[in-house]
């Protein structure tokens, strides 16, 4: 094989060499069973240490995509793949960074924890929001989101879910209407439904919600808040760009609406446009959790109100969700943000899901038309695949579950009926990127095969 073009990327230079290592094998370059060059032939070639390409083939070994036998040599690995268990492409969540131990961190955050606070204030109740170190780790979280922000507007929370609930209470009656776009966050589905709130869809398009649309929607319905999740959708993955946020925030203002935006994907997102909170922060209620970002485990979410009297109402009704955040992840959480590892796992996690964006693009394209080119991936760690016309969201669902797969239909993001079928693919549920590569190619052959269902013999 062609070793050239190795050492085209950044990063550390063992990096690279398995990270080369790993595209080979995704484009079939390497097969299983191939014979890898000797260590010391192939740091000639590429001009680098021995060293260097020793500790690249032990990654690599790490990674489960070479073994070594002997004096013969590293051989590319074979594949494992338990189809007893389930490859989960369902659960959105961050991909664990490369060459990152969480279990150190973790083990090394709760000391430092431990260290700067009274184990006593860790298993007492904090009603409050966010203690002042919370909330200042808060701001330093958001900043480039919104930059300066008064930490006063900001409301620690147990995750995106709650603090969700909380502000559909605190902006809405019971019946009232909500406006969203035709596909959404299924959290906010279920919440609107448990809460007896009714939620209208607004005509969109690729960019967004229509801002003639929503003045429509607002003054038929006589709505008081629209949600929206600008960038990064989920499930779309797609961004609203400047001068359609621009123009909804103008039809919010002339209508009075308030804006509840959950924005849990933008510290993914490369050149991201400003938030709609930093447009009109006199109407937005901005939702940032760390779930999408760093690791659901934490449970910790940030909710920036307008002013000091919407924090007010927005607390009082959070607490009657739930009571408060859980002290321990939460100041774990402040640990992180404050001494610098919460950057380092993001820019961890941007980079991982890079990689398996990257290749989800090489595996999948072929099965759907509206699939980025393969020089612009996707950011962000979920994708949306329109299905061709011999299968349904629902059907290619069940099937997918049958071979150890499982993917998200369209229908579960939408309120109504779905107006397209398509499945939601995310990217940080495998641990392993191979596995994942393993996932993406059966789903392929699941997709290539067609819905079973339309050949079944009736007996």
């Amino acid at each position: 094989m062609d070793w050239a073009g190795v050492l085209d990327e950044e990063g550390p230079r063992y990096l690279q060499v398995v990270r080369f290592m790993e595209r080979a094998i995704t484009d079939g370059r390497l097969r299983p069973g191939d014979r890898l060059p000797p260590q010391r032939q192939l740091a000639t070639a590429l001009g680098m240490d021995l060293t260097t390409v020793t500790r690249a083939y032990a990654e690599a070994r790490e990674r489960k995509l070479l073994h070594a036998k002997g004096a013969m040599g590293s051989f590319v690995s074979a594949p494992r793949f338990d189809t007893a268990q389930v490859v989960d492409l369902g659960m959105n969540i961050p991909p664990p960074p490369q060459g990152i131990d969480f279990t150190a961190l973790l083990k090394r955050g709760v000391d430092q924890v431990l260290t700067h606070t009274d184990s006593h204030l860790l298993m007492s109740y904090h009603p409050g929001g966010g203690s002042q170190a919370d909330r200042s780790a808060g701001v330093t979280w958001l900043t480039p989101m919104l930059g300066r922000l008064d930490d006063a507007r900001v409301v620690t929370c147990p995750g995106a879910q709650a603090a969700l609930a909380a502000l559909i209470l605190a902006l809405s009656d019971a019946g009232d209407t909500v406006l969203v776009e035709p596909v959404l966050y299924p959290g906010m589905i279920s919440a609107a439904a448990h809460l007896g709130r009714r939620l209208v869809t607004v005509d969109s398009d690729a960019e967004g919600m229509l801002p003639d649309a929503l003045a429509n929607a607002a003054i038929a319905h006589r709505a008081r808040a629209v949600y929206l999740n600008p960038t990064l959708r989920n499930p779309t993955a797609t961004s609203m760009p400047l001068a359609r946020r621009e123009q909804i925030v103008a039809m919010a203002r002339k209508h009075d609406l308030r804006i509840i935006e959950d924005d849990p994907y933008w510290p993914l997102c490369e050149a991201a446009a400003p938030p709609l909170a930093r447009l009109a922060p006199e109407r937005t209620y901005y939702i940032a959790t760390l779930s999408k970002a760093l690791t659901p485990g934490l449970r910790t979410a940030y909710v920036v109100t307008p002013d000091a009297p919407a924090r007010s109402a927005f607390l009082s009704r959070l607490r009657a969700v739930t009571l408060m955040s859980m002290p321990v992840m939460t100041s774990l959480a402040t640990q992180w943000i404050h001494d610098g590892t919460a950057a380092r796992l993001l820019a961890g996690v941007r980079a991982e899901a890079a990689e398996r964006q990257t290749m989800a693009m090489r595996i999948l394209r072929p099965a759907g038309t509206a699939m980025p080119t393969e020089a612009t991936p996707t950011e962000g760690i979920h994708l949306w695949l329109p299905l061709p016309g011999r299968w349904t969201a629902r059907s290619l669902t069940m099937t997918a579950r049958l071979e150890g797969l499982a993917v998200t239909p369209s229908d579960a993001f939408s309120p109504g009926p779905p107006q397209e079928q398509a499945i939601r693919i995310s990217l940080g549920g495998v641990k392993d990127r191979m596995r994942l590569k393993q996932g993406l190619d059966r789903l392929m052959q699941v997709m290539e095969a067609g819905d079973p269902s339309v050949d079944a013999v009736v007996i």
